[in-house]
């Protein structure tokens, strides 16, 4: 990785949907080499995918949470056992093995408070070797910048 890849990286991040041509015009190289360049990043997995951000609550997802969970046992066979569960439960956003206090941090948007209560309650409770789960409800966003702004690396 260059400086170059760094640039397309940055301007793909701030719009994944801007056509080669206009993309390869500001960063002043032919198309072909642009294209060439996306295709090397994509084979080294360096850019996974391109994804739509919607905006959650305008589609009823009015709840945002985020739930930290202790597993009651820690051998590796348990862990797994739970990672491969907590996949299962669709509207878990993205789910965390972390340090600390807590063994997961799971990130959950859902309709509403009963939503949210059957989720832990039926949901994430019922899991193999569920221990204890803390709920934060976020009152509000402060900024989710889903831009990353890339440095030389």
């Amino acid at each position: 990785m260059d400086g170059i890849d760094i640039k397309i990286l940055n301007a793909l991040y701030s719009n994944a949907r801007t056509k080669n041509s206009a993309l390869a015009r500001e960063l002043n190289m032919p198309a072909t080499t642009l294209q060439e360049r996306i295709r090397r990043l994509e084979e080294k997995g360096i850019i996974k995918g391109y994804k739509v951000v919607a905006d959650l609550e305008k589609l009823g997802l009015n709840i945002q949470a985020f739930l930290a969970v202790t597993l009651d046992n820690h051998e590796s066979s348990n862990i797994r056992r739970f990672e491969k569960s907590i996949k299962d439960i669709s509207c878990i956003k993205a789910c965390y093995h972390v340090s600390g206090r807590f063994d997961y941090l799971l990130h959950t948007q859902v309709q509403d408070l009963q939503k949210l209560g059957d989720l832990v309650k039926t949901g994430i409770s019922s899991l193999p070797d569920f221990g204890r789960c803390e709920t934060f409800i976020v009152f509000s966003e402060i900024d989710s910048n889903h831009e990353l702004p890339l440095m030389d690396i």
